[in-house]
C-alpha cells in the first residue's frame, strides 16, 4: 500500500495511467482486433513527440518565460535541407544527419543570441527566429518534395522485434537526456537556474553558457526529429512541423515537468506523448468529427493536468 502511495506521488505516473485507460477503451471498442497495430502506431507517432518534447523540456526547466517556439520551423528546415542534400542517395544518409545537427546548432545559437544580445523575452525571440527559419525553408523547398534515400526510409518505417525503429531512437535519446539531467553537473545547473537564476549566479554557475547550451540542445533535437519525420513521411512538407508547436509543450506539461522551472521529468514525456496519440485515435474510433474531437481532447488534457497538479511536483 505504501509503495502504491509513493508511486502515486510521482507526477509522471498520471500520464501513463491515463494512457492505459485510453488504450483499453479503444481496444475494447474494436474487440481487441487492433491492439498490436494500435500499440505500434502509438509508439511510432509518440516517438516524434518525445524527441521534440525532450528538447522543450530542457528549455522549460530553465524557469518561467523560457520556451522555444521555433521548434516547428526548425524541423521543417532540417528535414528539407537534409533531403535535398541526400538526393535519394543511400551514401549521403550520414552527411544528411550531420547537416541537420549543424542546422540545429546554428538555430540554437541564433535563438539565444537574440535573447541575450537584444534582451527580449525567449517567447518573442524564438517566435521571430521561427519566421526567419520558415522563410528559409520555403525558399529552399520551392514546392519540391524530394524522397528520402531508400535505406533511410526503410529504417524509419520498420522495426526491431515488433518495436518501431523511431521509437528505439527516441528511447535512446530519452536515456541520454535522463543521464544528462540526473547524473551530470550540467543537469544540476539547469535545475538550479530554473529554481532561481539569481541564486545560481551567486553560486558561480555559468548561467549564460548553460542557457545557450540548453537552447542549442532543444534546436538540435528538433532538427533530428525533422530529419526522421521527413524520412518517415516520404518527403519534407512545409507544414510538417506545425502540429509539434503545441504538442512539444503539452507533452512536457502533462508529463509532470514543472512549468515554473527547476524540475524536469523525462519518463512523463513518454506517457504524455502516448496519451496524446491514443486520445485522438480513440475519438476517431468512436466517430467524432474534427471539431468535437479537438474540444474533447482539450478537456481530457485539462483533466489530466488537474489530477496531476494535485500531487507534489518534486518527485521523480
Amino acid at each position: 500500500m505504501i509503495a502504491f502511495r509513493a508511486l502515486g506521488r510521482k507526477p509522471w505516473i498520471w500520464s501513463f495511467f491515463a494512457t492505459i485507460i485510453v488504450w483499453l477503451v479503444t481496444v475494447l471498442f474494436t474487440g481487441g482486433a487492433s491492439s498490436i497495430g494500435l500499440s505500434q502506431a502509438a509508439l511510432t507517432f509518440a516517438a516524434f513527440s518525445v524527441i521534440v518534447g525532450i528538447g522543450q523540456m530542457f528549455v522549460i526547466t530553465l524557469g518561467p518565460g523560457n520556451i522555444d517556439l521555433s521548434v516547428p520551423a526548425t524541423m521543417t528546415l532540417a528535414g528539407t535541407i537534409a533531403l535535398k542534400l541526400m538526393n535519394v542517395e543511400d551514401g549521403m544518409i550520414v552527411p544528411g544527419l550531420l547537416v541537420s545537427i549543424l542546422i540545429g546548432l546554428g538555430i540554437g545559437i541564433g535563438n539565444y543570441g537574440l535573447i541575450k544580445l537584444l534582451r527580449i523575452p525567449p517567447i518573442i525571440a524564438t517566435l521571430s527566429m521561427s519566421f526567419i527559419i520558415q522563410s528559409t525553408a520555403i525558399w529552399s523547398n520551392r514546392g519540391l518534395r524530394i524522397k528520402p534515400p531508400d535505406q533511410l526510409a526503410d529504417f524509419t518505417t520498420s522495426g526491431f522485434l515488433g518495436v518501431p525503429n523511431v521509437a528505439i531512437v527516441a528511447l535512446l535519446l530519452s536515456v541520454l537526456a535522463w543521464v544528462l539531467l540526473e547524473r551530470t553537473i550540467f543537469g544540476r545547473w539547469i535545475s538550479a537556474i530554473g529554481q532561481s537564476m539569481f541564486a545560481a549566479r551567486m553560486a558561480g554557475i555559468p548561467v549564460d553558457g548553460t542557457r545557450l547550451a540548453t537552447y542549442v540542445l532543444c534546436a538540435v533535437l528538433a532538427s533530428i526529429c525533422g530529419y526522421l519525420l521527413a524520412s518517415f513521411s516520404g518527403g519534407a512538407a512545409l507544414n510538417m512541423g506545425a502540429e509539434y508547436l503545441l504538442m512539444s509543450i503539452a507533452v512536457v506539461i502533462i508529463g509532470g515537468t514543472a512549468v515554473a522551472g527547476g524540475d524536469s521529468n523525462v519518463p512523463g514525456i513518454w506517457g504524455a506523448s502516448l496519451f496524446m496519440f491514443l486520445v485522438v485515435s480513440m475519438l476517431n474510433t468512436y466517430g467524432f468529427g474534427a471539431g468535437p474531437r479537438l474540444i474533447l481532447t482539450g478537456l481530457i488534457i485539462i483533466a489530466v493536468i488537474l489530477v496531476a497538479g494535485g500531487r507534489p511536483v518534486g518527485g521523480r
